[in-house]
């Protein structure tokens, strides 16, 4: 059994809008050549994606909505129509051939899942993925398909899996949780920004799920501005409790990387802090609960010179233990690149002290996101003090 895999193909990037369009595969081959630069990867560790089928689209997505993305893609769907889709908007404009990108990110996701189910790796990830707003009949936000709601009723359907699916985007997991959100066998829980300043705009604490699925959604929204130690607290204690309450078989982690100061689309104030912590807790987690099955995907993260090769860059490192690297990042990656990118690239792992000035409101914000991760796991620490109770009068 392999350690890990790395899901990669030249095909990923296909899945491009426009040359001005914020979402930029090109990121995948920034954060692979990162990672060869220093020695992190090898080319047998690297598998190929494949093509998702309709079959498998279907798990979630209305057939007529498929139709419409091969229609869009081949130049055939009316303004209109496209326009009931989600699809020709500017966040999803139509391009060339979206349906097959669009499948392949899927596929690569199911490739990592039948990986790791099948014993043949322990972890498995697919940068590719983590496309987490696309809904049954509907385009959202960037994402066309959704490969992690795919992914998690595939592995429901053929592995008979129960599964937790974090999701650390600085916008709310929506789609996923939509998915699921009356199904006790698929536990969610999304860190993001507040929805009243960021897409989109759902992702309250009170979202908790419904008939059977009720208590199987978790959602701790923080506030504009918010620093690493606030975020790392929330992330922190609220994965460690959802994970002993949940008990997975398996934990899919989408990791968007747009929660960092650089971000241009949000409004957080983290550092390379937090992505250096987020994958060493679920990977500690995935061997605590679920005899180390972990899969990851990528996401949101439209810094794609300064933040992106190196958060995701620390999945994989994490992943193979790799993950105490630190000090500079290797001479021949920045020389590469800098010449093609319009910002001056960062020359270490970690992001240098005081990177943005100091944020006026921080107590006021830390004990907001602290009164957050109280409600969001009110449900959970009252059951537990219940039964605690009821075996003390027993």
């Amino acid at each position: 059994m392999k350690n890990a895999v790395f899901v990669y193909s030249e095909e990923q990037l296909k899945y491009k809008f426009n040359n001005n369009h914020p979402f930029n595969q090109f990121r995948l081959k920034l954060t692979l050549d990162l990672l060869e630069k220093c020695g992190g990867i090898q080319k047998e560790d690297i598998i190929p994606p494949r093509m998702a089928t309709d079959e498998e689209l279907e798990l979630i997505h209305d057939p007529s909505y498929i139709e419409a993305v091969k229609q869009a893609g081949n130049g055939n769907l009316s303004e209109d129509r496209a326009s009931s889709y989600g699809l020709g908007t500017e966040d999803t404009p139509i391009f060339p051939g979206m349906h097959e990108a669009s499948a392949m990110l899927v596929g690569g996701t199911l490739t990592a899942v039948d990986y790791v189910m099948s014993g043949k790796a322990l972890h498995a990830l697919n940068l590719g993925g983590g496309l987490h707003h696309g809904f049954r009949g509907k385009a959202s936000g960037f994402c066309i398909y959704n490969d992690s709601s795919v992914a998690i009723k595939y592995m429901q359907k053929k592995y008979n899996a129960r599964i937790l699916y974090v999701d650390t985007d600085a916008h709310h997991g929506d789609g996923v949780q939509w998915s699921f959100y009356d199904d006790p066998n698929v536990c969610t829980f999304s860190i993001h920004e507040t929805g009243r300043y960021l897409f989109p705009g759902t992702g309250n604490v009170n979202e908790r799920g419904q008939g059977k699925g009720y208590g199987y959604s978790f959602n701790i929204p923080v506030d504009a501005f918010t620093e690493d130690e606030s975020w790392l607290h929330a992330y922190t204690t609220a994965f460690r409790e959802i994970a002993d309450f949940f008990r997975p078989d398996v934990i899919i982690t989408q990791n968007g990387a747009d929660s960092h100061y650089y971000d241009p689309l949000t409004h957080l104030s983290a550092t390379m802090k937090i992505y250096e912590e987020i994958p060493k807790l679920a990977h500690e987690l995935a061997h605590q609960y679920c005899e180390g099955r972990w899969i990851a995907v990528g996401g949101g993260g439209y810094d794609i010179w300064r933040v992106v090769p190196r958060a995701w860059a620390r999945i994989w490192l994490e992943m193979t233990e790799y993950s105490n690297i630190s000090g500079y990042l290797p001479k021949e990656w920045v020389d590469a690149w800098q010449p093609k990118s319009p910002v001056e690239l960062p020359v270490t792992w970690n992001d240098p002290e005081g990177i943005y000035p100091p944020i006026p409101r921080k107590p006021e914000i830390t004990e907001k996101n602290l009164q957050m991760v109280e409600k969001a796991l009110y449900p959970i620490r009252s059951n537990k003090k219940s039964s605690v109770s009821n075996t003390q009068n027993q």
